[in-house]
């Protein structure tokens, strides 16, 4: 069997899953595994750029994600009256001279010989910097928060429309990527996992503490959205009419044609990066990421700048969570922190690339549909199953009991077993790289 026809059943065979699903659950929920599993796809294409090019492991996937979750709250919301007049400006202000503290310490450090002079210059400006800038930043984000705390008590965003925001979120988490790798990729394997991991706990705590930025642990609810509403659908006269003559109430109707909007939105992005990332993969410059990954030292004898690259493939890589990251927060309709755990964001992804297969653009967006389609079907698989088993034993049995409240803990064990599955018969994935 050649290699296109079977990647091409692959994909009829998760196509077929969905569908199986629309006809057995509902096609609210088979278009819901679709949307996500695009943005799960997308996410599994960035994380394949930086191990599959590069082998570089990042554990912090969530932090960008979440990056480019706020970017849409940045972007799209609108400015929240008497914010910026109460202490906008003084925010800025402060986080600029933050940020000139830290500069002019490094300054100091590297123009200034060692001695105990520049130690005592560095930690002078570094205490005088700290105090200015809280002495700033402390009183403006009390008046921004006391506005409203209930509605908003944050600056808000641009207003723009909320598509502009899926871009800015992936420069947004470049941007940060690009900081984080400058200091990070200097580690080397389970030194740069942990050090991704911890920033991108970092990022997560920062978003639910700070306020002012995006309402923390409050949340941002209303956020706007590329489609129509569902309410001002089914007050439609000749939506209504429409979906009657295809047998369709207006209520479900309205549902799956905001649901199918998105999934064309979705798909757009995701054919865009995958051509992308395609072209990128066997154009010179993805050659050498693949030979520096397979010997750091035979491609910087040949003149490579290894680290230059890896920040390169770790910038571009971030960028296209971000992206992911912002649809998740646009589809969702709002901006929780809260829920950016790590075995959604981190495992799970990297489940879908290993699966897939590490290094083929192709094999990770069949990982994406593929292990969403797990996770969310899963549970209420594994709870027919119980039943089954448990459906001559009698009510209150301890084992009963037992095996029904685990049905919980089913994605779990069927995320590990396909795993070890995969990685015994299949170790380099569904779809290999060649």
């Amino acid at each position: 069997m050649s290699d296109s026809v079977r990647n091409t059943m692959y994909f009829a065979g998760v196509a077929l899953l969905i569908i199986i699903t629309g006809f057995v659950q509902s096609w609210n929920t088979a278009l819901f595994i679709l949307n996500f599993g695009l943005i799960s796809a997308i996410m599994a294409l960035g994380v394949n750029l930086q191990w599959g090019f590069a082998g570089l492991f990042n554990v912090g996937i969530m932090g960008f994600v979440a990056l480019g979750g706020l970017a849409t709250v940045l972007v799209s919301m609108p400015a929240t009256p008497g914010a910026w007049q109460a202490g906008g400006a003084s925010v800025i202000g402060a986080l600029v001279l933050g940020a000139a503290t830290v500069v002019a310490a490094v300054i100091l450090m590297t123009k200034m010989k060692a001695s105990k002079l520049r130690s005592f210059s560095v930690f002078g400006v570094l205490v005088v910097g700290f105090f200015v800038y809280r002495g700033l930043f402390d009183p403006a984000v009390g008046l921004i928060e006391e506005i409203d705390p209930a509605a908003t008590g944050y600056l808000g965003g641009l207003g723009l429309p909320v598509l502009l925001a899926w871009p800015a979120g992936g420069l947004l988490a470049a941007a940060v990527a690009w900081l984080i790798g400058k200091t990070a990729l200097g580690l080397r394997s389970d030194y740069l996992a942990i050090a991704t991991l911890g920033i991108s706990e970092i990022i997560i705590a920062v978003m639910k503490n700070e306020d002012w930025l995006g309402r923390g642990v409050k949340n941002v609810v209303g956020l706007p959205r590329p489609a129509p509403y569902e309410v001002d659908l089914q007050s439609n006269a000749a939506f209504i009419e429409r979906a009657n003559g295809l047998g369709f109430d207006a209520v479900t109707a309205s549902t799956l044609w905001v649901k199918l909007i998105y999934a064309g939105l979705f798909t757009v992005v995701l054919v865009i990066l995958f051509v992308m990332a395609q072209r990128a993969l066997h154009s010179p410059w993805g050659r050498m990421m693949r030979a520096i990954r397979d010997n750091e030292f035979a491609a910087e004898a040949m003149g490579k700048n290894v680290t230059a690259r890896h920040l390169q493939i770790f910038v571009l890589g971030s960028a296209v969570c971000g992206v992911a990251g912002a649809m998740m927060t646009t589809l969702d309709g709002q901006l929780t922190p809260g829920t950016y755990q790590p075995l959604r964001f981190t495992f799970l992804i990297w489940v879908m690339v290993i699966v897939g297969g590490s290094g083929n653009n192709l094999g990770s967006v069949l990982g994406g549909f593929l292990i969403w389609w797990l996770w969310v079907m899963v549970e209420p698989m594994g709870s027919v199953l119980m039943n089954f088993v448990t459906y001559g034993m009698a009510d209150g049995y301890w084992l009963k009991d037992h095996l029904l409240e685990s049905v919980a803990h089913m994605r779990l064990l069927t995320m590990g077993l396909v795993l070890l599955l995969v990685l015994r018969f299949s170790p380099r994935g569904l779809i290999p790289e060649k």
